[in-house]
C-alpha cells in the first residue's frame, strides 16, 4: 500500500493522504478580499484529491500585504469576502482546507510580480514598511520603521484577531507564516533583527515575538483545530539563520502545541545561495522529525509521485507540500494515485473520467460505491 495515501490525523482533522496543496500568492484580491478569481482557483484545487488545500498567505493588517493584490483578513469587509468563496467551495467540497496568516514587514508595499515586483514608493501609493530592525532589504527600497514595543502588542492582537476570524468563517486550521524573509523570519534571523531590547540578540530573545505570535493565534483558534507553522530552515547565508536554529525553534513551538512544522527555506536576503535541486530541502524537514519529533512537511522540487511517496514511506517527512505542480496539473494528486495504485476522492461529476489503465482510481463506482467516494 502507498504511505503517501494513508491518512494522518491533526487534532480533529484526519487527512486521507499525506499531499498538502501549498498556500500560493495569487495578487488578485481587491484591498484585500477575496474575488471571483479565488472562487475559481480554490474551487478547483478543492476538487484535486489531496489531502488538505491551504489558503495563499493572508494579511492579518492592510500594511501586512506583499502587494496591493494579496489576500487580507483583518476587519469585516475582508472577513465576508472570503467567507463567500470559502462557504462556495465547501458546498462542492469537503477537503480539509486551511490558511496560512502573514505579515510582510519589510517585504511589503511592492509591486505584483507581472508588474516587477519592485518596492511601491509611499508617494506612488505604497505604504511605509515596518520591521524588527531599520534595514532595508536592498539599498534602493524606503528605510523600514523599526517596530516599537507598543506596535509588538498591537500586531500580536491583529494575529489573534485574523485567527478567531479564520475560526469563525469555518476554516480547518492555520498555518503561520514565518519564512521566506517575511516579517516573523525578520525577527528570527540576526542578519536583519539587530535589536538590542528582549527582542534581538540572542536565540531565545530572536524566538521570543514570533513564539508570542504563536500564542495569540492557538489562544483565538478553537482549541480542536491544528496550527502548524511554515518556517525558512536556513537563510542559505553565511552567519544567519539556520536549519540548527531552526530545530530550536521547532522544539519550543512544539511544547506549546503547534502540530506541524512545513520546512521550506530562503527569502530573507538577495545574499541567500541556495543549492537548488529536486528535494533539496527535505532534509530539512527529515532533521526537524528527527531531533524533535513533531510532525513535518516536506516542501520544494517535489514534483513526482514516486519522490513523494518516497519521502513519506522513508520517514523523511509525514507529508509532502506542492505548490507548481499543482497549477500546471490540478490533478496532481489523481495521477499520482493512478501511479501508485491507490484510490483518491473525486467529484462524482467526474467519476468516469478515469483512463483504463487506472479504471479503479475512483473505487468501484460501477458499484455505486466508491471506495474513497465523493467530496460530497
Amino acid at each position: 500500500m502507498s504511505a503517501l495515501f494513508q491518512p494522518i490525523a491533526l487534532k480533529s482533522l484526519t487527512l486521507e493522504n499525506r499531499i498538502v496543496v501549498s498556500p500560493m500568492c495569487q495578487y488578485s484580491a481587491i484591498k484585500g478580499m477575496a474575488t471571483d478569481w479565488h472562487l475559481i482557483h480554490l474551487g478547483s484545487l478543492a476538487q484535486s484529491g489531496a489531502g488538505m488545500l491551504c489558503i495563499e498567505a493572508t494579511a492579518v493588517a492592510p500594511e501586512g500585504r506583499i502587494t496591493p493584490g494579496c489576500l487580507g483578513l483583518w476587519d469585516d469587509s475582508t472577513e465576508s469576502a472570503l467567507a463567500d468563496v470559502f462557504n462556495a467551495v465547501r458546498r462542492h467540497s469537503a477537503m480539509p482546507t486551511i490558511i496560512q496568516l502573514a505579515h510582510a514587514g519589510r517585504k511589503a508595499s511592492v509591486a505584483e510580480p507581472w508588474d516587477g515586483s519592485a518596492q511601491i514608493r509611499i508617494e506612488d501609493g505604497g505604504w511605509q514598511t515596518v520591521a524588527p530592525s531599520p534595514l532595508p532589504l536592498r539599498p534602493q527600497n524606503h528605510m523600514p520603521q523599526a517596530l516599537s514595543l507598543a506596535d509588538l502588542t498591537q500586531i500580536r492582537h491583529q494575529f489573534g484577531e485574523s485567527a478567531a476570524r479564520a475560526g469563525w468563517i469555518g476554516l480547518d486550521g492555520i498555518e503561520i507564516h514565518m519564512a521566506h524573509g517575511y516579517l516573523l523570519h525578520q525577527f528570527l534571523s540576526p542578519l536583519s533583527n539587530q535589536r538590542t531590547d528582549a527582542y534581538g540578540g540572542s536565540l531565545e530573545n530572536r524566538m521570543r515575538f514570533p513564539l508570542e505570535v504563536f500564542d495569540a493565534i492557538r489562544s483565538n483558534f478553537p482549541a480542536d483545530r491544528p496550527v502548524g507553522v511554515r518556517i525558512s530552515a536556513t537563510d542559505w547565508i553565511e552567519n544567519g539563520w539556520d536549519v540548527e536554529q531552526s530545530i530550536a525553534l521547532a522544539a519550543a513551538l512544539k511544547a506549546r502545541g503547534c502540530d506541524w512544522i512545513d520546512a521550506s527555506s530562503g527569502g530573507l536576503a538577495p545574499e541567500q545561495k541556495i543549492a537548488f535541486g529536486p528535494g533539496y530541502q527535505v532534509p530539512f524537514a527529515e532533521r526537524i522529525k528527527a531531533e524533535t519529533g513533531i510532525t513535518t512537511i516536506a516542501v520544494g522540487a517535489i514534483t513526482e509521485a514516486a519522490q513523494a511517496e518516497n519521502i513519506v514511506a522513508s520517514g523523511q517527512a509525514d507529508m509532502v507540500a506542492i505548490a507548481r505542480g499543482f497549477l500546471y496539473n490540478p490533478h496532481w494528486t489523481w495521477a499520482a494515485a493512478a501511479e501508485l495504485k491507490a484510490t483518491v476522492r473525486a467529484p462524482r461529476q467526474y467519476w468516469h473520467s478515469a483512463p483504463q489503465h487506472a479504471k479503479n482510481l475512483f473505487g468501484d463506482i460501477t458499484a455505486g460505491v466508491p471506495g474513497a467516494q465523493s467530496y460530497r
